[in-house]
């Protein structure tokens, strides 16, 4: 069984011959480390490899892994990559630096005024539900223009990416070009997708940040 280092020498070499086949700068795709369940050990062995860069899910689930080291380890970035209740909108700002999940009207109105309160200016990403699947969340593709520009006009967020996690069922690289086209039509310069089963996929078509867990960590405990 491989060690957590092993698997982030592997992964960081995997991104790095995408990006040359795919043309693309080295170090032009960030490594998101999704910590989502993982223990304090797991979390300090990505540490100890360099790793600064990592995605949570949960809020309350960051908060008990994060709020410690972020003191220790100033440089750490976190993204929030998974559902935001409005009524976690002022943990959320306080304690992650971006916001990919930026899904509809009432949220980006939350997190608008709870930046203003607490005078933390985060970037966001707005998750585009691309397969139009009624159980997930995301603004749906065609309406992307018009929320970003009540987000940023109206609420006065920086929006600077967009974010998907592609149906399982259909081919990953098809719903990469889509995000990819919508990010082009709003020139925005980020985007959050491919995951451990399909980054390879994501980055030849433009993949700024790949989320990746299982790769790294091994299968999460149930």
């Amino acid at each position: 069984m491989s060690t957590i280092p092993e698997n982030f020498e592997t992964i960081r070499a995997q991104i790095k011959k995408a990006e040359r086949m795919a043309g693309a700068g080295e170090g032009t795709t960030n490594l998101v480390a999704v910590t989502k369940t993982q223990s304090h050990e797991n979390i300090l062995a990505a540490l100890s490899c360099g790793q600064r860069l990592f995605g949570e899910n949960k809020v309350q689930e960051a908060q008990s892994h994060w709020q410690d080291l972020k003191m220790h380890y100033p440089d750490i970035a976190l993204h929030l990559i998974g559902p935001l209740q409005t009524n976690k909108a002022a943990e959320a700002v306080a304690l992650f630096d971006i916001i990919e999940t930026l899904d509809r009207d009432k949220l980006a109105t939350e997190l608008s005024k709870e930046m203003k309160k607490q005078g933390r200016g985060l970037e966001c990403y707005i998750q585009v539900n691309t397969g139009q699947e009624p159980q997930k969340a995301g603004i749906a593709a065609q309406d992307v223009g018009k929320f970003l520009t009540y987000a940023t006009q109206d609420c006065g967020l920086t929006i600077t990416g967009l974010m998907c996690i592609p149906p399982l069922e259909e081919p990953a690289a098809l719903h990469f070009a889509l995000l990819k086209k919508l990010a082009k039509a709003n020139h925005l310069k980020n985007l959050s997708m491919g995951m451990s089963a399909d980054f390879k996929k994501a980055i030849p078509l433009g993949a700024t940040h790949v989320r990746i867990g299982t790769a790294l960590f091994g299968q999460r405990p149930a």
